[in-house]
């Protein structure tokens, strides 16, 4: 029989509102692993982005990877078990090509984020365990509504 190997960074990723930070809680609370959440409130690009999207695409996605790249260092210096609420491939693989694809992020700009999301990639380790959440788009508006 193989022998167990406890994880050391799991992580969920999703759709807003499909419930990446409820599972995290509830899983950290189980397995008494260390709960890691994106932080939105501090993001000094955000309101810029919402603001004026294609101006300020590019930065807020950098802004994203080096955030999560920082945290996903931690984890691997580490020694606890950390579960993660989010990943910095949603971000490559989701959000900046998605932006990129409305005419909010030229190619030029998409181009030299992917390049160098890349690069960082091949730097770290992948989480042990990566579960994805998958929900209607009724289930994601109704749960984004409620908070």
């Amino acid at each position: 029989m193989a022998k167990y190997k406890k994880p050391k960074h799991v992580a969920i990723a999703g759709n807003i509102g499909a419930g990446k930070t409820t599972l995290t809680e509830l899983l950290s609370k189980h397995y008494k692993w260390i709960p890691q959440f994106e932080d939105v409130d501090n993001n000094p690009y955000l309101m810029d982005f919402y603001e004026d999207m294609p101006r300020w695409s590019f930065n807020l996605q950098i802004y994203f990877l080096n955030n999560r790249l920082n945290k996903l260092l931690e984890i691997q210096r580490g020694t606890e078990t950390v579960i993660q609420d989010r990943t910095i491939y949603e971000d490559a693989h989701i959000f900046a090509p998605n932006l990129h694809d409305m005419g909010l992020m030229s190619k030029r700009d998409f181009d030299n984020y992917f390049q160098f999301f890349q690069t960082l990639e091949s730097m770290v380790k992948p989480p042990d365990l990566l579960i994805y959440l998958k929900a209607s788009v009724p289930t994601l508006v109704g749960q984004i509504q409620k908070r």
